[in-house]
């Protein structure tokens, strides 16, 4: 936690979901005076469960980030924004276009007008993704790696991005993108096959056998999620963010295989086997992903704290405790 945080005045949309309460929790215990925003959407990860360990110290709103009015109230006097409201379920994506395009999209822009109208002096801290790279033909992508989104929650999650960085451009808003990779962690939703590493882990609590498509050799590059909430926390202490596209990873890829064997330690018992990828998958697979973290390491000193093993390890032992809130 950044000292400059700890008596701020903070917003954080989609606060009730995984990265969000995650973040939440960090800050309030911190003592920064927290406001959550989250529309609870059924499907889409919320969980007021999230921030049980500090709920009294929270404000929450349960309001959508695309109505005006919530969002105006919700930014004023506000120091800091973190943008994480959005559909991120590639699947539901695909099937519902429509309501990934207008959360994303409708309710970024909501955000930023309403930011320029009632606080534009406030630091805008939004919740990119790996995906916007797409197929990547050179390992690691550093962020003038060319993006190439192919699936739809990749597409709207980059114009969103657009939309950040436009406003910071013509109004001067202090905004940033963070280009998350893989994140995993306590606090993820465990009912939905998105989210690899929790949705292994699920199965291997559950006794059931981890499913890896492909030949399981392709490579992803996985983060733990306090390290991402420090990533977030830097980009808004430190205004050399503003402006800025910045890759949030490990730079370290992991194959699938190696993923699922490192779930079946951590949870003592357990087994993997290889499947064909469904078509739909296989035409939205972009391949292999390794983000090149050196330019927010150089920018803002940041960089991430926890293995592998030792995330997973921490992740299986939170559902262990509070299975019955999650399954």
């Amino acid at each position: 936690m950044l000292k400059s945080l700890k008596s701020k005045n903070i917003l954080i949309t989609g606060g009730l979901g995984f990265i969000g309460s995650n973040l939440a929790m960090q800050l309030a215990k911190a003592g920064a005076a927290v406001t959550v925003l989250d529309a609870m959407i059924e499907g889409l990860g919320g969980n007021q469960f999230n921030i049980h360990g500090v709920k009294d110290k929270v404000k929450v709103v349960i309001g959508d980030v695309r109505d005006k009015k919530t969002v105006a109230d919700a930014v004023r006097g506000k120091d800091v924004v973190f943008h994480l409201a959005g559909q991120v379920d590639h699947s539901r994506s695909i099937e519902f276009p429509f309501e990934d395009l207008d959360i994303r999209c409708n309710g970024t822009l909501t955000l930023l007008e309403e930011c320029r109208k009632n606080n534009d002096s406030a630091a805008i801290i939004y919740s990119g993704t790996r995906a916007e790279y797409g197929a990547v033909k050179k390992l690691p992508a550093t962020e003038e790696t060319p993006t190439k989104p192919i699936g739809m929650y990749a597409i709207t999650s980059l114009a969103a991005e657009n939309m950040i960085l436009m406003y910071n451009r013509l109004y001067g808003l202090r905004s940033c993108s963070l280009r998350i990779t893989n994140t995993y962690g306590p606090g993820h939703q465990m009912r939905k096959p998105y989210g690899v590493v929790n949705w292994f882990i699920r199965l291997a609590m559950d006794g059931k056998p981890i499913t890896v498509m492909g030949d399981g050799k392709m490579l992803r590059d996985y983060l733990y999620v306090e390290d991402c909430c420090d990533a977030f926390m830097a980009a808004a202490e430190n205004p050399k963010s503003s402006g800025e596209v910045l890759n949030v990873a490990t730079g370290k890829g992991t194959s699938f295989i190696e993923l699922a064997r490192e779930v079946i330690r951590a949870n003592g018992n357990g087994s993997y086997k290889l499947v064909p990828y469904p078509e739909e998958t296989r035409q939205l697979e972009p391949g292999s992903f390794v983000a090149d973290a050196a330019k927010i390491r150089k920018l803002l000193h940041w960089q991430p704290k926890t293995s592998l093993a030792n995330g997973i390890r921490a992740t299986t032992n939170f559902y262990r405790q509070n299975k019955r809130h999650y399954w």
